[in-house]
């Protein structure tokens, strides 16, 4: 049982937060209000490793486990929740690639999306198969050495912009096992986008519609074998859900200080805020919220890392625990900061509106609760 970090993730720890204090934070509120994408900042953080975090070496990746994404997603979204995330799914969609595809497809793909030359996105969900995702409807009917797509995903991060997408197809009969994983290249004939989507947070990422209609893949580009889809991304989700609820966890902290940093500032009633004791109690139990959100996530990752058959059901702990903490202590930061914390010169609001959405992608927490249910009963 080992409760404190390596030397080498304090030390990639350390560069990732140095990377969000330099990089990110100061442009965060930029980016929010411009709904800007900042790619040429996401290349930035890939030359650090940060784009292939968990891919292998040969193509460029970094090689490092579970446990240590988290802890480096935990400090890049301490700068910005919504890059943080993003590079979160690249990651996903990279992992994915290099983890069932051929030797030809990876060296295809991955030496440019680790260094994020290319750009990936994951695509499941529909608009008529969210949480039922095995109930997806985009069909892919082999003909010859192609398949012909049509359907579409929607709620896609990068969506028009991403250079590959991640999609998985119906090619089989209903259900999970029908599923088949597909790499589809922006410039594909037959492949376009929805309007980039109006969104509460999550503003520094596009996201829209992609659209399949009559679209050519080759053969060539799926990942596995036929029906094996669903599987992949399932497993490619056990590690989303523990890095969403990293940067989760990693904003909730920023709000954290920054509650306290005002509660030893702000004055009422002839005394600082930090004197009240009240306002001690509920700094004190948003602490240990951060704290057992942060063990348990650790805990999860690790047990991700050691491919255990528990694996799943910790993800989906962390991910239903942590991402509800962090939004609960979100909210409270913003309370202690009174009409202020409203007010879009303070980070709290954004920090508010970007954390929200981690408690319903990768899975509601609804959908964790019924995940962590079923391996109860198993």
């Amino acid at each position: 049982m080992q409760f404190e970090p390596t030397e080498d993730q304090r030390a990639f720890q350390q560069v990732a937060r140095d990377f969000a204090g330099a990089e990110l934070a100061p442009y965060a509120a930029d980016w929010d209000r411009e709904a800007f994408f900042p790619v040429e900042t996401l290349r930035k953080a890939a030359a650090l490793g940060f784009a292939g975090i968990y891919v292998r070496e040969d193509v460029g990746g970094s090689a490092l486990t579970r446990l240590d994404a988290a802890l480096i997603f935990e400090a890049l979204s301490y700068g910005c929740t919504s890059t943080a995330a993003y590079l979160s799914i690249h990651n996903m969609a990279s992992w994915m690639i290099d983890r069932t595809g051929s030797d030809e497809q990876r060296q295809k793909w991955l030496p440019r999306l680790t260094s994020m030359d290319l750009i990936a996105s994951y695509c499941l969900t529909e608009p008529s198969s969210g949480s039922d995702a095995a109930s997806l409807r985009t069909k892919a009917v082999r003909d010859g050495d192609h398949y012909v797509l049509d359907g579409s995903k929607a709620f896609i991060s990068g969506g028009g912009v991403s250079d590959i997408y991640v999609v998985m197809v119906r090619t089989g009969g209903e259900g999970a096992k029908g599923v088949s994983c597909l790499v589809v290249e922006k410039g594909t004939p037959g492949l376009s986008f929805g309007k980039r989507e109006k969104k509460l947070g999550w503003n520094s990422q596009p996201t829209a519609q992609v659209i399949f209609e009559n679209c050519r893949v080759p053969v060539a580009n799926r990942l596995g074998e036929e029906g094996e889809g669903f599987k992949l991304a399932m497993m490619g989700l056990d590690g989303g859900r523990l890095n969403i609820a990293a940067c989760a966890l990693g904003t909730a902290q920023a709000a954290f200080d920054a509650a306290k940093n005002y509660m030893e500032e702000r004055r009422q009633f002839g005394r600082a805020l930090k004197e009240f004791q009240a306002l001690q109690f509920r700094l004190a139990d948003m602490a240990t919220e951060l704290q057992a959100a942060r063990l348990l996530l650790y805990y999860a990752a690790s047990r991700v890392d050691a491919k255990a058959s528990d694996a799943t059901m910790q993800a989906a702990m962390a991910k239903r625990f942590v991402t509800d903490a962090s939004f609960k202590v979100v909210n409270d930061a913003l309370q202690l900061h009174g009409g202020y914390g409203y007010l879009n010169d303070f980070p709290l609001e954004r920090h508010l509106r970007d954390v929200r959405v981690h408690q319903i992608l990768e899975g509601t927490n609804e959908i964790m609760r019924v995940i962590i249910a079923r391996e109860l009963f198993r």
